[in-house]
């Protein structure tokens, strides 16, 4: 039936929105490398406008533990700053009336372990929402026996379900695999 169809598509296409979601808070955990994408969630007052850090200066990394932030209007330096201090990415920012500097110190091994805890949260909170994915698209075949699908389409379906579910599992896990390992290395 393609109404089945259309639900396996739905189910793959949200699975896939969950994996790059867990993908984009795994950029967020810090491993002790300076990547823009550290500042992601911090936002300045740029005239009265919240608006992401990212949008109203310019973010480098000159080495590999330091992030530059250079403003597109002085002015808005300070705002900047406190932006940065507020946001608790857990980094001191460095004024020099130009630019901002934010200098990623090295991770400790307690702090390797509990980012690895961390990632492992994030991870099964993604495969809590694949799984949560299975279970209403499920129930949505399971309906369609009503409107006089048959039984054995429905049980292929969620068999489709369940293979896709699997897939997105373990893409998962491989995430929090290749997240650890950067981590981990010292």
């Amino acid at each position: 039936m393609e109404e089945i169809q259309l639900y396996l598509d739905d189910a793959k296409e949200t699975m896939e929105k969950t994996l790059s979601h867990f993908a984009t808070d795994l950029t967020k955990v810090r491993a002790g490398k300076a990547m823009p994408n550290m500042l992601d969630g911090v936002v300045v007052e740029y005239y009265g406008v919240p608006t992401p850090i990212s949008n109203c200066s310019a973010i480098t990394t000159p080495d590999a533990r330091t992030l530059a932030i250079k403003p597109f209007e002085r002015n808005i330096i300070k705002d900047i700053e406190r932006a940065i201090i507020n946001s608790n990415v857990g980094l001191n920012p460095q004024n020099d009336g130009e630019m901002i500097r934010l200098v990623v110190p090295p991770l400790t091994e307690d702090r390797r372990k509990d980012l690895a805890k961390q990632i492992k949260g994030l991870g099964e909170n993604a495969k809590i929402s694949v799984r949560n994915i299975r279970k209403s698209t499920n129930e949505d075949l399971r309906k369609l026996i009503k409107d006089g699908a048959s039984e054995d389409s429905i049980k292929e379906a969620e068999a489709k379900v369940q293979k896709i579910t699997d897939a997105y599992i373990v893409k998962v896990d491989e995430l929090v695999i290749a997240k650890e390992k950067e981590i981990m290395t010292v």
